[in-house]
């Protein structure tokens, strides 16, 4: 993939994917890695689903393949029009959906993912991972064998990573910390967080903007942020507090 100029700095992008937004991509030194999961997690509405739309329809610009596991029914037809108006066609013909119901289906489409997985897939993205698994420790099927089928569902997320060199984009939910109201905790807890090599929460501001904070990455030193808005075509940084990032 080789360098990339980021204002009037060259940004060596070897073993990274564009994430669909430049400036996003100049705060994770190119992109997204494409040999580890990468988690985006954040309260609802903070911008989780637009940001995997973005990387699934630059990757499928590029003619390789995206498997988008689909669990709440978030991925809207619609607004990927907006982001690929000029060639939506192309996009939407390379991706591949996968839309589970329950944590049941979930796991039969984990399995389908063995069939999936080619040279021709350029990115496998889930929106979102927690949400079925969270459902499912409410029922009659025991703590234990909830967490170990979602244990073997992340197992294979990272065996895609290692073997295949496909990157894994994750979208997950969060819940409140009982001890420190302040903060949040990721669904299915330390489960995915020691998975993922790259963590990025994502929150709403007042100001109604949104901010992406990694949390970790093997390259980036943890807090670095960037602030942006929604819009129609994808999001846009913008000034919050000292500037666009730091």
């Amino acid at each position: 993939m080789g360098d990339r100029i980021f204002g009037e700095k060259k940004v060596n992008t070897e073993g990274k994917i564009p994430t669909g937004s430049k400036i996003l991509d100049f705060v994770l030194g190119g992109g997204y890695e494409k040999d580890v999961i990468t988690t985006l997690y954040g309260p609802a509405g903070s911008g989780k689903t637009v940001l995997c739309m973005l990387c699934a329809a630059s990757m499928a610009r590029t003619g390789r393949k995206v498997v988008y596991l689909d669990t709440e029914n978030n991925f809207s037809f619609e607004r990927l029009k907006q982001i690929a108006q000029y060639d939506y066609e192309k996009v939407i013909n390379n991706i591949v959906f996968l839309r589970p119901v329950s944590f049941a289906e979930q796991k039969g489409m984990f399995g389908r993912l063995k069939e999936l997985v080619n040279k021709h897939i350029g990115l496998v993205a889930v929106d979102t991972i927690g949400s079925l698994y969270r459902l499912e420790l409410g029922t009659e099927q025991g703590t234990y064998a909830v967490n170990k089928e979602f244990g073997r569902q992340i197992s294979f997320l990272q065996e895609i990573t290692r073997k295949k060199n496909i990157p894994v984009l994750v979208a997950n939910q969060v819940y409140a910390d009982f001890e420190d109201k302040q903060k949040v905790k990721m669904v299915g807890g330390d489960i995915l967080r020691y998975a993922s090599k790259c963590l990025i929460e994502v929150i709403v501001l007042a100001s109604g903007n949104r901010k992406a904070i990694v949390r970790k990455h093997r390259s980036i030193k943890s807090g670095k942020e960037m602030a942006f808005t929604i819009v129609q075509g994808g999001i846009l940084g913008v000034k919050e507090g000292k500037g666009f990032f730091r």
